[in-house]
């Protein structure tokens, strides 16, 4: 899989792991139901601590865009795979943006969601 860990980035290594595993289906490279490397093997070639990818990997699934099948492993969700490219990295910018200002990740979430309940 194509996934560089950028050690100097202010973003975090799980966030760079599930923001890559998201850009690749979302991009088309990992189509819905490609199973994704075990989060030890992963861990392995990315040199990351096993409990860095399985965050990303539990981040990817609390948003749809993997699924836990036990032992038949992660696969990429529909989901995921009908993703644009364009918000994965709106949600990367918003993300960045509000950790430089100290929000926490729940503010930053209710703030999203505030916003996107007064445009419906």
């Amino acid at each position: 899989m194509d996934i560089t860990i950028e050690p100097g980035s202010a973003v975090p290594p799980y966030e760079q792991v599930r923001m890559r595993i998201a850009e690749l289906a979302a991009g088309g490279h990992l189509a819905a139901g490609t199973k994704l490397p075990p989060v030890r093997q992963l861990a392995g070639e990315l040199g990351l601590a096993v409990n860095t990818v399985a965050r990303a990997y539990r981040e990817l699934e609390q948003a749809g865009l993997v699924e836990t099948r036990g032992r038949a492993g992660t696969v990429v969700t529909a989901r995921a795979a009908g993703t644009s490219l364009r918000a994965q990295r709106a949600a990367m910018t918003y993300a960045e943006t509000t950790r430089a200002l100290g929000i926490t990740a729940d503010k930053a979430l209710a703030l999203v969601k505030a916003a996107l309940e007064d445009r419906v």
